[in-house]
């Protein structure tokens, strides 16, 4: 009886250790796979000329790394480009008129697994760089108001040191799954436009402001695309349009992925595109001052095309301005801003609030940074706004495939605004500043309502940050 039991003792232990060592070998062998990661940079620029205010914005990228951790510590991250290091690498971040992809970063091979974190680092100025466009500096910008492309350095902050870092809510889907066989194409949206800050002191400095995804670099069929026309059908006549992609953050709000101005005839592209579903919003101002509603199509894929999507002229702009303030509670302190203009929509029987690019400004969204001054309350910093928006509601339509879009046309005459600011640390490449980061505001400083109305300007209710660092 003695015997039995021990055999049967010892069967089930020797069957419980090949489980583990199975488990150990497979564990081993999923560990050690790795996948090859094709790193690209894109930028679809609103700001450049001749409308906007740059002919260029070189940055020079000397290095990329990605993490499966969301710590900010520094072990755990995987090196992208490792060549850059030693060659970086200049890039125009306007680059050229239909332009899809910038440039290639690196391809090199990872553990396979899923990435929640991505940082991007910039060469320091006085690095050398081959074929330097900058002069002496590695990042810089020229103006369009310049006919000599003379370069003026971008300031940087942690960009050389700790580097650009892109969170899981900057990727889309919240992470970069890398899979093994074949090569997983992960691309870094750089927004130039949103990402530069003049100083008071004249100069300009780096605030970036990017997105990362997965792409399929392969295919041609990563793109939306569409042509921006008036209610006959023919394209706007001067002025500006921005067409922004959005998508809801999960809270009601549409956040701007990328932005984009479209050709003389109106056409656009967005590309390369990760997959998802997004809103495409245009505003437009014409070249004699006319503004038109807001057009906003939702549901649309990564590989639609939309025809032309009208947009319905409003009149003359109504103007919103207000003041933002920064304190550490007791002192003013500076912190870098990004400040919409907001609407809300319905999508799906929910309400959305949805970013109403600033066609005067050719941006989809404002930069800020708050200063010390005389005109700021006491005790903080502070920096103004002025929007010049349409008083009209947007005109709404789900994406419809195959044909020219027909969406809902706007109610014209009056039309509710949102204004929405987020705070960062100066320098941070994005780090959320203040006890509460992000505030808004659909009121006056007398506490009505924020209804616009056309040629009418209205001041905002007052944002005022507090526990900034």
């Amino acid at each position: 009886m003695h015997s039995y039991r021990f055999l049967c003792a010892y069967k089930y232990i020797f069957g419980l250790f090949l489980l583990i060592t199975v488990a150990v070998l497979v564990s081993c062998s999923r560990s050690s796979q790795t996948g090859t990661v094709t790193t690209s940079i894109s930028d679809p620029a609103t700001c450049g000329s001749p409308q906007g205010l740059y002919r260029h914005i070189y940055v020079t990228v000397s290095d990329v790394q990605i993490s499966q951790s969301t710590s900010n510590g520094n072990s755990g991250w995987r090196d992208l480009a490792p060549d850059l290091q030693n060659n970086p690498l200049q890039v125009d971040l306007l680059g050229t008129a239909n332009q899809c992809f910038l440039a290639t970063l690196g391809t090199t091979g990872i553990p396979v697994g899923s990435y929640e974190q991505i940082r991007v680092i910039l060469a320091n100025n006085g690095v050398s760089v081959n074929n330097n466009k900058c002069g002496t500096a590695a990042n810089c910008l020229m103006l369009t108001s310049d006919p000599s492309n003379t370069p003026i350095p971008l300031q940087l902050s942690s960009e050389s040191h700790t580097g650009i870092k892109i969170s899981s809510g900057q990727i889309a889907g919240g992470q970069f799954v890398v899979k093994a066989g074949g090569t997983n194409d992960l691309n870094i949206d750089f927004d130039a436009c949103a990402s530069i800050v003049v100083e008071g002191n004249g100069q300009y400095r780096l605030k970036p402001v990017l997105h990362a995804g997965e792409i399929d670099a392969q295919s041609n069929a990563t793109a939306i695309t569409g042509t921006v026309v008036d209610a006959s059908g023919a394209p706007i006549v001067g002025g500006n349009t921005v067409v922004a992609l959005e998508q809801n953050d999960g809270t009601g709000l549409d956040r701007v992925i990328m932005e984009a101005v479209p050709a003389s005839s109106g056409a656009f592209s967005f590309c390369p595109i990760p997959a998802g579903t997004y809103d495409v919003v245009v505003s437009t101002v014409d070249g004699n001052g006319v503004v038109y509603a807001a057009t906003v199509i939702t549901g649309v894929k990564a590989t639609d095309a939309l025809g032309n999507v009208p947009v319905i002229a409003a009149g003359n702009p109504a103007t919103i301005m207000g003041q933002i303030t920064t304190t550490t509670g007791s002192t003013g302190t500076a912190a870098d801003l990004q400040v919409a203009a907001m609407q809300s929509i319905t999508v799906n029987n929910l309400p959305v609030l949805v970013t109403i690019p600033l066609a005067q400004q050719s941006a989809a969204t404002l930069g800020l940074t708050t200063v010390s001054g005389s005109s700021c309350p006491r005790g903080t910093d502070c920096a103004s706004y002025t929007f010049y928006m349409a008083a009209a509601t947007p005109s709404i339509g789900a994406f419809v495939s195959g044909q020219n879009q027909t969406p809902a046309p706007p109610t014209l005459g009056s039309a509710n605004f949102t204004v929405d600011a987020t705070a960062f640390i100066p320098g941070s490449a994005g780090q959320p500043d203040c006890s509460q980061p992000e505030l808004q505001t659909s009121q006056t400083l007398g506490g009505a309502p924020l209804t616009v109305i056309p040629g009418v300007s209205l001041t905002a209710q007052k944002l005022a940050f507090t526990g900034c660092q």
